[in-house]
């Protein structure tokens, strides 16, 4: 089959979507399928007002169009909500395509962290645009459900996996720093609630894997604070492997894949019982929950990294990629389809 994967979000970009993105691109071809992104890369880009490092694709339409008709795919999936995602939803919608879609990014409270716009008027343009395709694709059952109460009409749930081959219990020493050593990994920016994390009392080290806009205020303001910018592959799980509990500070994320990553290298989860952790950390097995960061930390300190281990290795990529794949909808029905050659002839 011929997939096609429409996203905004892309290399050099580094976050848990692209991470997700790449993987489930990469499964799908090893079971047999022919995958085409698109991505910013291919167009004309500004970047992203307070967000540097995301690239918004100029007036995509024609280009993406030209790509997607010369592609002639079979399943169409519009990941992200931009200007390319925009692009290819119209495409569809011209040329009657079914197409499916997936919902990654809390955007409402995203924007409403930076500016002052109503969290409702942001989710019924969510609806608008999610509303069209067959499928939008969720990440966790809680996610599922707030996505209903609000109107969401066509949800189904695609799990996040985690590479346990790169990400597994390594060496603690090398991080040598002031123990327990508390870990944050990903954006450094507003919407992550970093400095939730950096205001925690903790008598240990605290370590920030990532960059982003919020950084270098931050690293004023919390001098004490490591903060060694992003890690890749087997530097990034030698960093987060090193800890003793990744502190998750995020109120908004729908997953946070990172939690994964943890789990995997045996590292418990402190984090606020929302959405997104109560889904994936079990309170006092792989992690701790609770309304006071700080304590939840202590907390995860006392438990079993082998069972942080073990729920990781339930969450493999081939078996998310495997239920993306099962959520995809071909284009045309193949009635549809096989009428369209036969008028052609």
């Amino acid at each position: 089959m011929r997939i096609m994967i429409v996203s905004d979000a892309w290399y050099p970009q580094t976050n848990g979507v692209v991470a997700t993105l790449a993987q489930t691109a990469s499964w799908l071809a090893r079971f047999g399928h022919e995958v085409r992104m698109i991505t910013p890369g291919d167009f004309r880009s500004v970047a992203c007002p307070t967000y540097a490092e995301i690239r918004l694709s100029v007036l995509p339409y024609r280009a993406a169009a030209r790509k997607m008709r010369s592609f002639g795919p079979h399943a169409v999936h519009i990941a992200t909500e931009g200007p390319l995602g925009l692009a290819a939803r119209r495409y569809c919608l011209r040329h009657s395509l079914r197409f499916t879609t997936s919902y990654h990014t809390r955007f409402p409270q995203y924007l409403r962290a930076r500016l002052p716009i109503p969290t409702a008027l942001s989710y019924r343009a969510l609806r608008w645009f999610h509303g069209a395709a067959d499928r939008c694709m969720v990440s966790t059952a809680s996610v599922r459900e707030e996505l209903e109460i609000r109107g969401f009409p066509n949800l189904s749930v695609w799990r996040r996996g985690v590479d346990t081959e790169l990400f597994k219990p390594r060496d603690k020493a090398f991080l040598d720093l002031r123990r327990p050593i508390a870990a944050y990994v990903g954006r450094i920016a507003v919407e992550k609630n970093v400095e939730a994390f950096l205001s925690m009392p903790w008598s240990g080290a605290k370590i920030l894997i990532g960059d982003g806009p919020a950084r270098t205020r931050l690293q004023a303001k919390f001098r004490e604070a490591h903060f060694v910018g992003f890690r890749f592959g087997e530097d990034l799980a030698r960093h987060l492997a090193a800890a003793d509990v990744m502190v998750f500070p995020s109120r908004t994320d729908t997953f946070g894949l990172v939690n994964l990553e943890s789990m995997a290298c045996g590292v418990p989860v402190a984090a606020f019982p929302v959405t997104g952790p109560i889904d994936v950390v079990e309170d006092g097995v792989t992690g701790a929950l609770d309304h006071d960061l700080a304590r939840a930390a202590l907390r995860a300190l006392t438990l079993d990294p082998r069972a942080c281990r073990a729920r990781a290795q339930r969450a493999g990529w081939q078996v998310c990629s495997r239920e993306f794949e099962s959520n995809l909808v071909l284009c045309r029905a193949p009635a549809a389809a096989a009428g369209e050659r036969l008028s052609r002839n």
